[in-house]
């Protein structure tokens, strides 16, 4: 008897398919992951992993071997990444980026520093000392969806423009 209920339960399941809650939570997963431009991150978030800063390495010296966020060592000679190596870069950094949400996208928390609004430790120093810094404000244009051909806008804290 409990067999053959468990069968009707799950035949039931299958019948009716994904509940409305699973839908909702499927199209808002894959609208986050399409908010964030792949041309922005190219032209003006990949230059940010290479400049060079007063008191600090470019960020492409650590995070392009035994890193957790490793992006594509440039080959040599290169002063920037080719497009397969860009394309494979997007994929690793919009790994550490809530799309829309700022405060919940370590690639900004990270290197913040705390009193700014950052976490506590960044292997590479602290690059950005608040939210104003103009390096900053243009990796949150792109958490919060700017596209390449936008206007920056100015964020402090949320995807709300200000």
């Amino acid at each position: 008897m409990r067999v053959a209920l468990f069968l009707l339960l799950v035949a039931a399941l299958l019948i009716h398919g994904p509940t409305t809650a699973t839908l909702r939570a499927q199209e808002g997963g894959s609208a986050a992951a399409s908010a964030l431009d792949y041309e922005f991150f190219k032209t003006k978030v990949q230059p940010i992993f290479l400049a060079k800063r007063d008191g600090h390495t470019r960020c492409v010296s650590c995070h392009s071997k035994g890193t957790p966020m490793r992006l594509e060592a440039l080959s040599p000679g290169a002063t920037t990444w080719s497009e397969e190596q860009s394309r494979k870069n997007f994929q690793v950094v919009r790994a550490r980026v809530t799309a829309r949400n700022l405060q919940q996208s370590k690639l900004l928390v990270h290197p913040l520093l705390a009193d700014g609004g950052g976490d506590f430790y960044h292997s590479g120093g602290k690059h950005w000392n608040s939210f104003l810094d103009p390096e900053w404000q243009t990796l949150a244009n792109w958490v919060c969806g700017r596209k390449a051909n936008e206007k920056l806008v100015e964020y402090t804290g949320s995807c709300v423009e200000e």
